[in-house]
């Protein structure tokens, strides 16, 4: 306990030391010129000192706003923010560059700097230290980096970022398809076998080459059969063993389900390993209210079959059976009422 007290007292003042050094960083000389702000903001990105440099780049962006710095010191103040881990700052700033300088001869960096900047959105301090399993989570930042490094390969094809984009666009496009395949499996576990087959037949035509798309075929076949379509299933099937005749769902040639049936018992009979346990499972397509009415619909007859069970067919029987006390008021189909 008080290890964590100390960790958060430290925690605090380096917050505190960091913000009180950021304002007189924050802090740009008025008298300086066009030059040695530019000069001064080199000095400080060169000595990785990105605070202050963003300072000043700033500055001289507002203070000069045509001068011949101007451009370049909108083109490292996107950097600037990047490095200084302000992603959507960067982006930002990239998005801005791009609108007032579509024909500028560097707009491919601001390009690349954009994608950067999303492709590291989701990559903070805790990243660097915790196994975090970036396949299972939200794919937002990853799918805006895609799409920015795509435009600048299709737009820059020769560009010098080019190569990095493209190897960066590989890794993202196996991410999603990942990403695909967890939240599959994620609906395959409660039964929406709909929504997996659609997200596994998505991860197989949208996002080919990938090594997902294997799972995508398996998931298919998994929710077609489960939902009986046959012939869907055995397409499907008969397309992982060709294509993928090593996948783990296959079992001496058999399909063998990676998702067991999701457990519908209650969470007391989960807790209890099953010692206490009321229900069993119901079967697919129906529900406890369907089984409450029917049982209900049963009792109500066979008491209605006890009335009438001397003579049913007799007048006199009828009418002594009309002449009995209605149900109770608490019964919930009130039939003879």
């Amino acid at each position: 306990m008080h290890l964590k007290h100390l960790l958060l007292i430290a925690t605090l003042v380096l917050i505190a030391a960091c913000g009180s050094k950021k304002e007189k960083e924050d802090v740009v000389d008025e008298n300086l010129s066009e030059t040695e702000l530019y000069q001064q903001a080199q000095t400080d990105l060169n000595n990785e000192n990105y605070s202050a440099a963003t300072s000043k780049l700033k500055a001289l962006e507002s203070r000069y706003p045509f001068g011949r710095y101007a451009e370049q010191a909108q083109l490292e103040l996107i950097y600037a923010y990047y490095k200084s881990q302000e992603t959507e700052a960067s982006r930002s700033a990239a998005e801005r560059f791009i609108r007032l300088h579509p024909q500028h001869p560097n707009v491919d960096y601001a390009y690349y700097l954009k994608g950067l900047a999303s492709f590291d959105q989701d990559r903070g301090l805790l990243s660097r230290f915790l196994p975090l399993d970036m396949t299972k989570r939200d794919p937002g930042a990853a799918r805006d980096s895609f799409n920015e490094f795509a435009q600048l390969t299709s737009r820059f094809p020769n560009s010098r970022y080019a190569p990095d984009a493209k190897a960066r666009m590989v890794y993202l496009r196996n991410l999603l398809a990942a990403y695909e395949i967890h939240v599959a499996h994620y609906y395959l576990k409660r039964e929406a076998y709909v929504a997996a087959a659609n997200r596994g037949r998505y991860v197989v035509e949208n996002l080919q080459e990938t090594p997902a798309v294997g799972d995508g075929l398996a998931v298919m076949v998994e929710s077609y059969q489960r939902l009986t379509l046959d012939e869907l299933a055995a397409t499907s099937l008969e397309t992982l063993k060709l294509n993928y005749p090593d996948h783990p769902s296959l079992q001496n040639g058999q399909f063998v389900p990676l998702e067991e049936e999701d457990d519908n018992r209650s969470w007391l009979g989960k807790y209890t390993l099953g010692l206490i346990e009321s229900k069993p499972p119901l079967p697919p397509g129906e529900t406890r209210a369907n089984q409450d009415v029917r049982r209900m619909y049963e009792e109500a007859r066979q008491e209605i079959r006890l009335d009438l069970k001397q003579g049913e067919d007799t007048p006199e029987n009828v009418e002594a059976a009309d002449r009995k006390p209605k149900r109770a008021w608490w019964n919930p189909l009130r039939l003879l009422d």
